[in-house]
């Protein structure tokens, strides 16, 4: 089975955004630019997360959807704010492939179940944002990281694993964004219980980080976003990004971000290849072949 690796492009309003721990989000540019170059890069599936959504009530990403749509053709997982299956309705009819759900399936578990007799269970990604606590249990949290529920993260993940869940997406609050590598403990425990796929999540900041999590934690695809954002922004032709908030003079200082390694799409699946870890040939390999 080939490991995937999918972008991860958090957005507010219209804007791409990344934080640390989920907060202090600063804007990057578009999310459809980013797109286009991620699928150029040979990306594997793309994840769209609306991270105010849920503050709101609701899923702002139709638009942005639509228009991704149009030019991506790979599988586009969209997420924050879907609450009812007509909400899932509504963006798989805008282009998604899949959706991942979090607060609306802890608040009421029967969502999950719902969600895959109608749509089916491989378009139901759960989501599961957790932190470890002092004791070494870990607890799944809701809007974007920022609301407790006291639920076992672990206990949860085989929850929505029997309601239907066709893959779970766990993401270490602790680690997202950070660049020190993802918690092998938290996704190893989760993959090792059961027999769907397990997206890692938070933490990557070099390559070595991929194969350990892939090797280690038993991941079957890897989520990524600081390592791929802030090389595109960097490198990025004059006048591609907008310049909002200082972003330019904040990438370059690269205040809080010291410990991530820039890099390229094509460059990491070189990396998995050359460690005997399968994964699909970048879009440049595939022209050259």
């Amino acid at each position: 089975m080939t490991v995937r690796i999918i972008p991860r492009l958090d957005i507010k309003g219209p804007n791409l955004v990344k934080g640390i721990h989920l907060e202090g989000l600063r804007v990057l540019g578009t999310p459809e630019e980013f797109a286009r170059h991620y699928y150029r890069e040979g990306a594997d599936e793309l994840l769209y997360m609306d991270v105010v959504a849920s503050l709101y009530g609701r899923n702002s990403l139709l638009e942005v959807i639509e228009r991704t749509s149009r030019e991506i053709f790979i599988p586009l997982t969209v997420g924050g704010g879907l609450r009812t299956l007509e909400d899932i309705r509504r963006v798989l009819r805008a282009g998604a492939d899949k959706v991942a759900i979090n607060t609306a399936a802890l608040q009421r578990p029967e969502f999950i179940r719902e969600a895959a007799r109608r749509f089916g269970s491989s378009t139901v990604v759960v989501s599961i944002e957790a932190i470890r606590e002092s004791s070494g249990r870990y607890e799944a949290y809701t809007d974007n990281g920022r609301q407790r529920t006291g639920v076992d993260a672990f206990e949860w993940a085989r929850q929505a694993a029997s309601l239907g869940a066709g893959e779970l997406m766990v993401t270490s609050i602790d680690r997202e964004g950070t660049g020190k590598g993802f918690d092998l403990e938290l996704t190893r425990t989760i993959a090792e219980s059961l027999d769907i796929p397990v997206i890692a999540c938070g933490g990557a900041g070099r390559r070595e980080h991929l194969i350990e999590v892939v090797r280690e934690g038993k991941a079957d695809a890897v989520c990524l976003a600081s390592m791929l954002h802030y090389h595109r922004v960097r490198l990025a032709p004059e006048g591609s990004v907008p310049l909002e908030e200082g972003n330019r003079e904040f990438l370059k200082n690269r205040r809080g971000f010291s410990k991530v390694e820039e890099t390229t799409l094509p460059e990491l699946k070189a990396a998995l290849q050359e460690n005997q870890i399968p994964c699909r040939r970048s879009i440049q390999e595939a022209v050259h072949a």
